[in-house]
């Protein structure tokens, strides 16, 4: 296995793992707060980083079907949510290519800046 490096987001609000605290996400690349994970709520966003990808599958939600990838926090290897690869319904694409990162699996901190 080849050597992982982890991106820092230059950002002063930043979501991370809540198990190593990796930064996935940046606070402003959340379009929406309103989503339902698996365990409870979950953020909709745009891009992330410091991520691995599962295996393709079709996965029937609460908005119909759609075909996923489970996404892992690239340094410790925990499921932190999934990436939507298509949408079946017309009114769920723009869900295409954007992941959605469980709440209970992040945390918000907040940069010091000099």
């Amino acid at each position: 296995m080849g050597r992982t490096y982890q991106l820092f987001l230059d950002s002063d609000r930043v979501y991370t793992c809540s198990t190593c605290y990796a930064h996935l996400a940046s606070y402003g690349d959340v379009i929406s707060r309103g989503f339902h994970g698996r365990q409870g709520p979950a953020y909709l966003f745009d891009k992330v980083v410091n991520v691995s990808y599962g295996r393709k599958e079709h996965r029937p939600l609460m908005t119909g079907l759609h075909t996923v990838v489970d996404i892992h926090c690239g340094i410790c290897q925990v499921n932190v949510g999934w990436k939507y690869i298509k949408a079946y319904e017309h009114s769920q694409k723009y869900k295409e290519g954007r992941f959605v990162l469980e709440k209970h699996r992040i945390v918000k901190e907040t940069q010091w800046k000099d």
